[in-house]
């Protein structure tokens, strides 16, 4: 019997919850009040900026930055007549003005110097389906495979929706009979006109805010069939007890912190490393950039019993599986590149079919495109949030990021360039701060070569070692 549980840790500031199948962590998500994510938030915002160049606006919402919106995301856009090739040869400047107030929701949280992107079809979240008061199409969730079911739901979607509305159709509608969907459907309508009571205001302001955790919480309740929740707060754990009876929910009160008494702490500080080790003693190793995220795969201890190629299989097969959870695991996003052991055609299919079947469980929306000509998969996954890396670290502030920094030798020499730069000047001594690192780079054996540089620049070099984060120098005083 498989065991599933949900460990939540919220009795702190910073909010944690790990979902584990048979105490192997499948899921995690972690949210800081300063990282807190502004996805699905609903904004009345100011248009600042029309740029035609980018068929794009800009638009205040009060975040500090502006905020992006394309012209294929604007609702005048979306509402107006003609096919949408004729619709895109119009300039954006006729869809939207500078100064314009509307109505918006964060589909993409701020990133770096990039404000958050926004969409102008506002989604309303239920149950069993999302609500767009604009949205002008039916569709039906993938997950729901029966062509059957497909086909009933669009048709119950065109009968209970008006032309200019929407709908998407969760799993669980399948389910649901149509009175119920209709029903529903009539409750986020109200919840809209709600918003857009609220936003009558006419002034920049958070006119919904979007709790994530909560929604990824009770998204993941929602699809356990059985299992155990275990929290540290009293007060949730008899509301999610009332919420969710098939489910057992336990009170945490250990002195040991929650995610350490269930080994997930170490599981975190794993999702954070390059290298992750498969149990045959092969091993993946983990590259986040900024422009994709690519994952490695390397046979390293292990041998195979049998044949290399068999080894090489059998080793892709595993890789593809642990490359999956940890795609979740560490919520990585755009592109991703999966460099596998060199492998035949029906092979790299099977390989290819393992990571789609992984990926089905994953919320997050991904497309796996296939195997270049180098032999390296390439698949897409959605970015809406901070992956965990983003979350828990922070850019090095000494190599910046990069992971390098100037050697010592480089830094020696750079020196004496500089001391170099002081010769024919009037003075008789210089002080320099060196790394334990770059002292002996310098000197030389026997202190010789700062004993020839003395004499050719005609001053001393007061040399003193002291610490530094990296190979480094200081010219501290010139006499």
């Amino acid at each position: 019997m498989i065991l599933n549980q949900v460990i939540v840790n919220i009795k702190t500031r910073e909010n944690r919850f790990a979902y584990l199948i048979d105490g192997k962590v499948e899921k995690m998500y972690v949210q800081q009040p300063q990282y807190k994510t502004t996805v699905g938030n609903i904004y009345l915002g100011q248009v600042t900026k029309v740029i035609p160049g980018m068929n794009a606006a800009f638009v205040e919402i009060g975040e500090g930055k502006g905020a992006y919106l394309p012209r294929e995301k604007m609702i005048s856009f979306v509402r107006s007549e003609g096919t949408l090739e004729e619709k895109k040869k119009i300039s954006v400047s006729s869809y939207i003005k500078q100064g314009e107030r509307i109505l918006v929701q964060v589909i993409k949280d701020a990133a770096g110097p990039k404000g958050a992107k926004i969409t102008g079809i506002i989604e309303i979240s239920g149950e069993h389906l999302v609500y767009m008061p604009y949205g002008r199409y039916v569709a039906v969730s993938k997950k729901i495979h029966s062509h059957t079911a497909q086909k009933e739901l669009r048709n119950i979607g065109s009968r209970i929706k008006t032309d200019n509305e929407g709908i998407i159709f969760r799993t669980t509608a399948a389910n649901c009979s149509e009175e119920t969907l209709r029903l529903e459907l009539e409750a986020l309508r109200q919840e809209y006109k709600g918003l857009e009571q609220k936003a009558r205001q006419k002034k920049i302001m958070l006119v919904h805010e979007n709790d994530e955790f909560t929604k990824q919480l009770n998204i993941l309740f929602k699809q356990m069939k059985e299992g155990e929740i275990i929290v540290d707060s009293l007060e949730e754990r008899k509301n999610w007890q009332a919420m969710y009876p098939h489910l057992t929910v336990s009170f945490y009160q250990g002195s040991e912190d929650l995610f350490s008494y269930y080994h997930v702490e170490r599981e975190i500080d794993k999702a954070l490393k390059r290298v992750v080790w498969l149990p045959n003693g092969s091993y993946l190793i983990v590259d986040q950039a900024e422009a994709a995220t690519i994952i490695d795969v390397n046979t390293g201890k292990y041998e195979g019993k049998h044949q290399l190629e068999q080894t090489v299989f059998q080793t892709n097969m595993l890789a593809a599986k642990e490359a999956a959870r940890q795609i979740k695991l560490r919520d990585l996003s755009g592109i991703i590149l999966i460099d596998f052991i060199d492998m035949k055609s029906e092979e790299e299919k099977k390989v290819m079919d393992i990571l789609e079947k992984e990926l089905q469980s994953d919320n997050r929306q991904s497309k796996v495109i296939g195997f270049t000509s180098l032999g390296i998969l390439q698949l897409t996954r959605k970015k809406t949030m901070k992956s965990l890396s983003e979350t828990l670290q922070s850019k090095c502030v000494i190599c910046e990021g990069t992971g390098l920094v100037k050697s010592a030798s480089s830094m020696a020499f750079q020196l004496e360039r500089e001391l170099w730069e002081y010769r024919n000047k009037d003075m008789e001594l210089v002080e320099v701060i060196v790394s334990q690192d770059v002292y002996p780079l310098f000197m030389g054996g026997g202190n010789n070569h700062k004993k020839r540089l003395e004499e050719v620049l005609g001053f001393m070099i007061k040399m003193e070692i002291a610490e530094f984060p990296k190979p480094d120098y200081f010219i501290r005083m010139v006499k």
